[in-house]
C-alpha cells in the first residue's frame, strides 16, 4: 500500500473517517499497514469526490485498496468515475447488476463501470464472505438481498425483539440489495450495513442476532425511517451511533426515538442537523459536523415534515468547507471520536 510523502499515521489504529457527502454515503477505512477501504463514493460531480480525496490525503494514503458500492443508487455510486480519474481503485466490490431501471444508473453500469473494472479486480459479494484486509476480519454479512445464515463469532442468541417486529411494505429497490459489512479489529466492532432496509434487518437478524454486540454503528440510510428498525439497533447494542444525514434527508422522529432507546448507547454524532428532527429529537450542536451557507441562528423547536412534490423548495445549500468524523479505534476496543469542525472528541474506553 502506498503512502503520501511527508503524511503520518498512527501505527496501532485503525482509522475511519466518514466523510460528508450531503446525505449520500462516503466511509474511508484506514489500517494501521495503510491499507484502505472505501465503502461508497457519493454524488456525481467534483464535490464529492473533492471530499473523499480531502479525507484520503489527511489519512496519508495514496491508493484506495478496495471499494465497495453498497448499491446502485446515485448518493452511493455518483463519484465513482470521477474519484477514479483522481486515485487509483484496485479491487471493486458490488452486489451484482442493478434491480432498477434508471437511466442514468442502467448507462452507468453499461459503459463507465466495466471500463473502470476490467482494469483491474471485480468482486460480487456474496453474504458470509470474507474481505482480504490485513489486520481486520471484515464480514459481507448481506448482499443482493440475502443475508448471513451463520453467525459471526459473539452471534447467535435469540433476538427477542423480533416477537414484536411489524413488516413494513415490500421494498423492491436498490436499498434492499445493500452490501453490509461488519468489522473487527481485535475487540472494536464497527457495523456498516449501507441502506439496507427494514424488512431485510428482519431477515438478517431473526430468529437470532448473528452479529452480536458492537462497539459503532454507521447508522443505516441516512437515519431514515424505512430503515433502522428496534430488531436491528436495539439487538446490537451500539454504544455509539454515526449519522451521514442531510439537512432534510434522515432524522425523524420515529427513527431517532428508536436510536436514543437502544440499550447501551452512549452518544449519537450527526452530520449535519436535521430539520426533520427539530430540537425535539437532534443531538446537541458540538456532535454536529457541518452547518450550511445561511446557518440561522437558532433550529426550529418543533421537527418539519419534508416537502414533496414539483414546488418543493430544495433543502438548505451546504457548498463550502465539509468536516467529517474522524475515528480511532485500537485492538483493546477502545476509540475516539473527533468532530473536525470543532475539534471536540470524546473516548471511549473499553
Amino acid at each position: 500500500m502506498a503512502s503520501l510523502p511527508g503524511q503520518s499515521r498512527d501505527a496501532k489504529s485503525l482509522q475511519i473517517y466518514v466523510v460528508d457527502v450531503e446525505g449520500g454515503n462516503a466511509t474511508l477505512f484506514v489500517t494501521p499497514s495503510g491499507e484502505s477501504v472505501l465503502i461508497d463514493t457519493g454524488n456525481p460531480g467534483a464535490r464529492d469526490a473533492d471530499r473523499i480525496m480531502a479525507a484520503a490525503k489527511d489519512a496519508g494514503v495514496a491508493r484506495i485498496d478496495h471499494l465497495i458500492t453498497t448499491h446502485w443508487h446515485g448518493d452511493h455510486f455518483g463519484g465513482m468515475s470521477d474519484l477514479a480519474g483522481r486515485i487509483p481503485i484496485a479491487h471493486f466490490i458490488d452486489h451484482g447488476p442493478s434491480v432498477e431501471d434508471q437511466p442514468r444508473t442502467v448507462e452507468f453500469l453499461k459503459d463507465a463501470y466495466p471500463a473502470l473494472v476490467t482494469k483491474t479486480k471485480h468482486t460480487v459479494a456474496r453474504p458470509g464472505d470474507v474481505l482480504p484486509v490485513a489486520g481486520l476480519d471484515w464480514r459481507i454479512v448481506t448482499s443482493a438481498g440475502k443475508a448471513i445464515t451463520k453467525p459471526l463469532a459473539g452471534g447467535g442468541t435469540p433476538n427477542r425483539y423480533c416477537a414484536s417486529f411489524k413488516r413494513q411494505d415490500e421494498d423492491k429497490t436498490e436499498n434492499a440489495q445493500s452490501v453490509g459489512s461488519v468489522v473487527s479489529f481485535g475487540s472494536f466492532r464497527v457495523v456498516h450495513l449501507g441502506d439496507l432496509t427494514w424488512n431485510k434487518e428482519f431477515e438478517l437478524m431473526c430468529p437470532s442476532n448473528p452479529i452480536g454486540l458492537v462497539d459503532l454503528w454507521i447508522v443505516s440510510h441516512h437515519g431514515q425511517a424505512i430503515s433502522n428498525s428496534e430488531v436491528l439497533v436495539h439487538a446490537i447494542q451500539p454504544r455509539v451511533a454515526i449519522l451521514n444525514n442531510g439537512t432534510r434527508k434522515g432524522g425523524q422522529p420515529s427513527m431517532m426515538k428508536i436510536l436514543y432507546s437502544a440499550p447501551r448507547l452512549e452518544d449519537v454524532w450527526q452530520m449535519h442537523f436535521s430539520l426533520l428532527s427539530g430540537q425535539e429529537y437532534t443531538v446537541p450542536g458540538m456532535f454536529i459536523a457541518n452547518t450550511i451557507d445561511d446557518q440561522p441562528a437558532g433550529m426550529p423547536i418543533g421537527p418539519m415534515t419534508a416537502p414533496s412534490g414539483p414546488g418543493a423548495p430544495p433543502p438548505p445549500v451546504h457548498s463550502g468547507h465539509a468536516y467529517w468524523f474522524k475515528v480511532s479505534a485500537e485492538q483493546d476496543g477502545t476509540f475516539t471520536v473527533t468532530n473536525t469542525r470543532n475539534g471536540f472528541s470524546k473516548t471511549y474506553r473499553r
